[in-house]
């Protein structure tokens, strides 16, 4: 079972304000706060972000080695699309957009969404409603 994911941010105030809709709207709830991160738990996976003194970077490239992207499970079609809608008030933008729902596949409905920082997510929908 997967402990915790850390993202390092160039800008945690603008990181905060999309990821903590993000994770909220999927259930997770805040865990930790000091004043270069915050985190959000679901069971026992928390997802932080922080922004380290340490970063050599102002922005995260999919593209290149290393983190891709985060997928999450979504409740369903409705929900996903719902989230699809709302995502760019808090700063998300849809990727594949020509594609959409299905960049992943006939059969996968989900929805890849990229952050103001490069910061990728698949939100994939259950087969609760088909």
């Amino acid at each position: 079972m997967l402990h915790h994911v850390e993202l390092w941010v160039p800008d945690l105030g603008r990181a905060t304000e999309s990821w903590q809709w993000l994770l909220r709207a999927l259930g997770y709830r805040p865990y930790q706060e000091w004043s270069d991160g915050r985190s959000w738990r679901s069971g026992l996976t928390y997802v932080v972000l922080e922004q380290s003194p340490a970063l050599i970077a102002d922005r995260h490239d999919r593209c290149r080695p290393g983190l891709n992207h985060l997928a999450f499970h979504v409740d369903g079609r409705a929900r996903l699309d719902e989230l699809v809608g709302e995502a760019p008030a808090y700063g998300w933008t849809l990727l594949f957009p020509d594609r959409h729902p299905h960049a992943g596949g006939d059969e996968h409905y989900a929805a890849y969404l990229e952050d103001r920082d490069g910061f990728e997510v698949e939100l994939v929908a259950s087969r609760l409603d088909g």
